[in-house]
């Protein structure tokens, strides 16, 4: 297998997935030409290959992200150790600091709405709109309650659904459309299959409702009934750097805002600053990081221009203020949360009880990420201190040696020139 008959590869790998974990390491070993070393770091430790094989399909091992810990963030005055995965060099550090800057204000005001999850319906065909409105508004109880017959756990501990919502579109790519919302309360859990598994039971009473056909029925990523908020004022005086007075330093945090409000250019950047923290929050508790974008991004278009999740200015005190808004739809129940043997620590060091509360967090370290990005864009620059880091891994991809590495670093770091090259000259004269 991975060769047909003229000795030639193929990606064509009937029943693969059928395989034993050892022989398609072999197989993608023989494709890619992959020697002992290589093989062996695919599969890495036998126990970790083994639960990677009952979470995904076609497996061949694991690939492992650092795994940090960001400290001094105090959320509704309760203390937090973050765990956070990431590859970025300066994202803990950043958001560490960050966060000390809030905690001389007061640390972080955070709260979260219910969890309340939006399902699906797309109706096609249907011979009269307004009538199916009508008739979805006078049937909302009954489908209310065909939605909650699938899922007695949530029902039982208070979720379910909550309303059901009728959105006609007189004009689309393929004639008239209805699209069916029904808002769903999943409590402690993300709620994707819960949400699915409602609106694919749903879908035959809406079909015979609106004398339409039911086409789609999936669970929306724009949570925007789901949303968490963190703010928190920084004291001024917390903000001078490099010579800068504090004062100057929020009104330059507020105009970097600014630039984010109204250019998307600048706002795709300023959020995915924010994204960098709390991607690594929500990959260290096994949640749907992709998940979690999807919704960020849309909700940032809402009002039909892309722009910052987050606002930033100086109060009546001369301090700086600041808040974001967005969909947050984790979960403490189900999915890798539950599976995955580091997710299960990382929760445990978080102690987070709630989904919820679990939401608050992560919107704090969102705000907190995105403060230090821009106070660094703002005052001496981003890669002054992100290049001093980074220069471990272009150290590092040099070839140096664990002994090695920050010495040929710091020497980068002091020519200012962080490059591969100039790495691979100081190894060869240390060699």
């Amino acid at each position: 297998m991975g060769q047909n008959n003229n000795n030639e590869r193929t990606s064509r790998l009937s029943g693969f997935y059928k395989l034993p974990l050892s022989e398609r390491v072999d197989i993608v070993a023989d494709f890619a030409g992959l020697n002992e070393d290589e093989k062996e770091l695919l599969i890495g430790s036998g126990h970790d290959a083994k639960q990677a094989d009952l979470m995904i399909e076609n497996t061949l091992g694991t690939f492992e992200l650092p795994l940090g810990v960001a400290v001094n963030f105090l959320v509704n005055g309760q203390d937090y150790l973050v765990p956070m995965a990431v590859e970025e060099p300066s994202v803990l550090a950043a958001v560490s600091h960050a966060a000390k800057l809030f905690r001389a204000g007061g640390g972080f005001t955070a709260t979260a709405t219910d969890p309340v999850m939006i399902g699906q319906i797309q109706v096609l065909d249907v011979p009269d709109l307004d009538a199916a409105v009508a008739a979805i508004e006078e049937n909302k109880e009954a489908l209310l309650l065909q939605a909650n017959c699938c899922d007695e756990i949530i029902i039982n501990l208070g979720g379910g659904a909550r309303d059901i919502i009728a959105r006609p579109f007189p004009e689309t790519p393929v004639g008239p459309m209805l699209v069916v919302h029904l808002l769903f309360d999943t409590r402690d859990a993300m709620g994707a299959n819960s949400v699915n598994t409602a609106v694919e039971a749903l879908a035959p009473m809406v079909s015979d409702l609106t004398g339409g056909r039911t086409s789609l029925r999936i669970l929306s990523n724009l949570a925007d009934q789901r949303v968490a908020m963190a703010k928190g004022t920084i004291p001024a005086a917390m903000l001078e750097t490099h010579g800068i007075p504090g004062t100057e330093v929020a009104r330059m945090i507020e105009e970097a805002n600014a630039f984010a409000i109204v250019d998307p250019y600048r706002a795709a950047t300023h959020n995915k600053g924010i994204m960098n923290g709390i991607d690594a929050v929500v990959i260290a508790t096994g949640n749907d990081w992709r998940a979690i974008e999807a919704g960020a991004h849309a909700y940032a278009a809402r009002d039909g221009r892309y722009q910052s999740l987050t606002d930033w200015h100086v109060d009546e005190n001369g301090d700086l203020f600041g808040q974001i808004v967005l969909p947050m739809a984790v979960g403490m129940v189900g999915g890798a949360t539950k599976v995955h043997p580091t997710a299960k620590v990382a929760m445990k060091i978080l102690g987070v009880q709630s989904a919820g509360e679990l939401a608050q967090v992560i919107a704090s370290v969102g705000l907190a990420q995105n403060l230090a990005a821009i106070k660094a864009l703002s005052t001496v620059g981003i890669q002054r201190g992100h290049m001093r880091l980074h220069a471990r891994q272009v150290a590092m991809a040099a070839g140096a040696t664990d002994d090695q590495v920050q010495r040929i670093a710091n020497q980068l770091v002091a020519e200012k020139r962080i490059n591969i090259g100039r790495a691979q000259e100081l190894l060869a004269e240390e060699n």
